[in-house]
């Protein structure tokens, strides 16, 4: 699959650290959505001074999922921010609709909910020639039979480890056994995509799941209530590359 990469509005060509992203593994990827809002461009330095390879950033539009949290503004403004490439996660109904949108907002992967499509390949590739990478996302409860037909035109697949949507969850197991099962998968064909994990990261399941073939792995509390941003992302990423 051929992509271009999105320039941000700042005039950052960010080509050479979103393929930095695709050949490094396991990369701890912050989740701004407990970061404090009042002060976001400094906490999007912060994070890019400690180490972060690039940044997740959740949009809920509190239909698909119950919690709502922000939108394409607050994607540009992190863009603006932000010199490393951004994960757009979007748990919103109908999401082929503002993909787009989110793309010039400055995505460089876009993340969609297999659940949440009505033509899961049409999107993706939808997805894949406005420029950002092509993700699909898959919840707990979704047997991954449901993202097996379109793993040819996905950069990459996100398991989550938690329910989508619902904060303070624990770690799902389940997790383990969808990324074990799509590593043996990508390996039988040869398959390029990228093995993600979202939900219930810490230093005890980081290792866990980096084992079980997690090469992005979006981490949420265990980064941003740590009081130490450096601390906190060199050892999840240190502990990672150990069970990987």
């Amino acid at each position: 699959m051929q992509h271009t990469h999105v320039t941000s509005p700042a005039g950052n060509a960010l080509d050479p650290l979103a393929t930095r992203l695709e050949t490094r593994g396991p990369v701890v990827l912050p989740a701004l959505l407990l970061c404090d809002f009042g002060h976001l461009g400094r906490e999007v330095e912060r994070l890019e001074e400690a180490g972060a390879g690039a940044l997740h950033l959740d949009v809920m539009d509190g239909r698909f999922v119950p919690q709502l949290t922000y939108g394409m503004v607050v994607v540009e403004a992190v863009r603006r921010a932000a010199r490393v490439p951004l994960e757009v996660h979007l748990m919103i109904e109908q999401p082929e609709r503002t993909i787009a949108d989110y793309a010039r907002a400055g995505a460089d992967i876009l993340t969609v909910h297999v659940e949440g499509l009505a033509d899961p390949l049409g999107t993706l590739e939808a997805i894949a020639a406005l420029g950002p990478k092509a993700h699909l996302a898959v919840s707990p409860n979704t047997p991954i039979d449901r993202v097996l037909p379109f793993l040819d035109a996905c950069d990459g697949v996100l398991v989550m480890s938690v329910e989508p949507g619902y904060g303070g969850q624990r770690f799902n197991p389940v997790a383990l056994e969808k990324l074990a099962a799509l590593a043996e998968i990508r390996r039988q064909r040869a398959g390029v995509f990228r093995l993600c994990v979202d939900g219930g990261i810490s230093t005890d399941t980081i290792g866990p799941v980096a084992a079980a073939g997690a090469e992005l792995i979006v981490a949420g509390s265990a980064v941003i209530r740590s009081p130490n941003y450096g601390h906190a992302i060199t050892e999840l990423e240190q502990l990672a590359r150990d069970a990987a």
